[in-house]
């Protein structure tokens, strides 16, 4: 991309934020972005809460915190002890991890403002202990909640209780913060997937949440379980529908707390930092870009021409930390919502999405991969189950074969069953558009300074995807398969190998076609000749032309 481009890009968007600007300056009653203090500046000796610290998004904020606003005095986190691993034991854990490098080389003392509180969010009060509330009560400045439960197939009532439940009891905390300055809540892009115009605003929820809550309290889960598809309604799933409440609640406090929403849509790998293509799950396109990578996925159904509306992660770590800054300073009358998007802005697709991937899979290519990479997406219902059928549960049945009779345990067809289910669950979101308005996330951007945008970047018109994807799909490797870069040719050399089986096994497959079908068979001989002679024909045509040609 051009600097010219660029910057012919960044006097757009600046002209779009001043508009925005104006248009809001009534509802926030705020100053300018040159009589503010900057960011960095803001956060600087604050006390900062973190729900999800531990999630994937939640691990990028502490990073960010951390690496851009050194002086922050301390981050508070609520962790939930896990089976045979304590509380300090994940957070000793979480920052080893590759994601605090760049910190640990700026400030190797970095974990000391990590301060974990421990709770349960699935429990009354969140289960954090009389002297911890005493303790965040007094101290804490800024809220950045992240937790949530982001399982699509989640049962109703766990989903209520993580994403709405806590949400509120959160809030209950909150208010009684003494020097509380902003609370920030991350929902999703999608609570709304029911309209395909979403504005950012909260809109009515679709059941009044303390009803539900109260009705769901004395049915046992048989029941919840029936009732589900009638809840939900025309969304598809219970995180969808519990984040849509979650807003809901969110906004009941906006005139008792100074209030932001977060909206994002697809998060993904990180873009820019703390460097290019850092992921470290399977979940949303992660676990797709690998199955594909493997040779495992060989197809999906989506639109090719639908937008893929992916956001990259620090993207929205970088809007969410300008959001508290400016809701915090501003103190708007109402709560802000912003959606944090890029179809809108700069679109790319699933068409677009699917060739980019295979293209880097085979230049940088995943160690064993079960077969060549060669995934396709198909709209159609019956060619999707065709190649479902013939392009993975055939290969699953015939390797499970083979490992039965090596004395092994199948597990393809296990493997190729999961996949299944959650491709099942990404289809709704793959298989068509959404309009996304982001005139918040312009007026943001017109309220920073030169040195703020570059520090907290979220101008995705920058976004170069075909770049990204390259980065995403390395980082899979690199992060969540913990593979190593310099095995590549090794990869190369086995996907080779897996080529010449193919090719080999096809041609065993038309000489045995041949002997079954076509041998024993005068009309299937004559067809054959036909055709083989009409190829000849062609060919020695397209000879002619080319010599009469010459």
């Amino acid at each position: 991309m051009s600097t010219d481009l660029c910057e012919g890009r960044d006097l757009d968007g600046l002209e779009q934020a001043t508009d925005a600007q104006t248009r809001l300056t009534d509802i926030c009653g705020g100053a300018t972005g040159s009589s503010m203090a900057s960011v960095v500046e803001y956060y600087a000796g604050k006390n900062v809460l973190i729900t999800g610290a531990t999630g994937f998004m939640g691990k990028v904020l502490v990073e960010k915190l951390l690496r851009s606003c050194p002086e922050v005095k301390a981050l508070y986190i609520l962790v939930r002890p896990k089976a045979g691993q304590s509380m300090q034991q994940r957070v000793s854990d979480m920052m080893k991890c590759k994601l605090f490098d760049r910190v640990r080389e700026e400030n190797p003392d970095f974990h000391q403002k990590i301060i974990p509180i421990s709770s349960e969010l699935t429990q009354p009060g969140l289960a954090i202990s009389p002297e911890d509330v005493e303790k965040l009560t007094a101290c804490i400045n800024i809220v950045f909640h992240c937790a949530a439960t982001i399982r699509f197939d989640e049962p109703l009532k766990h989903a209520l209780q993580l994403n709405v439940i806590a949400t509120q009891q959160l809030l209950s905390l909150a208010q009684q913060m003494h020097h509380l300055e902003v609370f920030i809540h991350i929902s999703t892009a999608y609570a709304n997937c029911n309209r395909k115009h979403i504005d950012e605003i909260i809109y009515p929820p679709p059941v009044e949440p303390k009803k539900l809550i109260d009705s769901l309290e004395w049915m046992d889960d048989g029941i919840v379980r029936d009732i589900t598809p009638r809840l939900i309604g025309d969304r598809p799933n219970t995180y969808t529908y519990t984040k849509a409440l979650a807003e809901y609640v969110v906004q009941q406090e906006q005139d008792k707390l100074n209030i932001g929403i977060i909206r994002p849509s697809i998060v993904g790998a990180s873009w820019q930092e703390p460097f290019p293509g850092w992921i470290d799950n399977f979940n949303g396109p992660s676990g797709v870009f690998i199955a594909a990578g493997k040779g495992i996925l060989r197809t999906m159904r989506a639109n090719n021409d639908a937008v893929a509306d992916l956001i990259p992660v620090d993207v929205v770590i970088n809007l969410t930390l300008a959001a508290g800054w400016y809701t915090a300073v501003h103190r708007p009358k109402t709560a802000l919502v912003y959606n944090c998007t890029t179809g809108g802005i700069n679109p790319f697709h699933w068409g677009e999405i699917e060739h980019h991937v295979m293209s880097s899979f085979k230049r940088n290519p995943l160690e064993q991969a079960f077969r060549r990479p060669n995934a396709n997406i198909t709209s159609n219902y019956l060619i999707n189950q065709y190649w479902i059928l013939v392009s993975h549960k055939f290969p699953a049945f015939i390797y499970d074969l083979f490992l039965r009779l090596s004395g092994q345990k199948p597990q393809m067809m296990r493997i190729f069953n999961r996949l299944h289910k959650a491709i099942s669950l990404l289809e709704y979101f793959s298989s068509q558009d959404w309009e996304w308005n982001s005139e918040n996330m312009s007026m943001l951007m017109g309220q920073l300074t030169p040195e703020d945008r570059k520090t907290f970047n979220f101008d995705v018109r920058q976004l170069n995807w075909p770049e990204y994807i390259e980065n995403y799909c390395i980082g899979t490797k690199k992060y969540v398969l913990n593979e190593d870069m310099s095995d590549i040719p090794a990869a190369r050399q086995h996907l080779r190998k897996l080529r010449n089986i193919r090719y080999t096994f096809n041609t065993l497959l038309i000489v045995f076609i041949w002997r079954v079908f076509i041998a024993r068979s005068q009309m299937a001989r004559n067809i054959w000749y036909f055709v083989v002679s009409l190829c000849f024909k062609f060919l020695s045509y397209f000879r002619a032309s080319s010599t009469l040609t010459i």
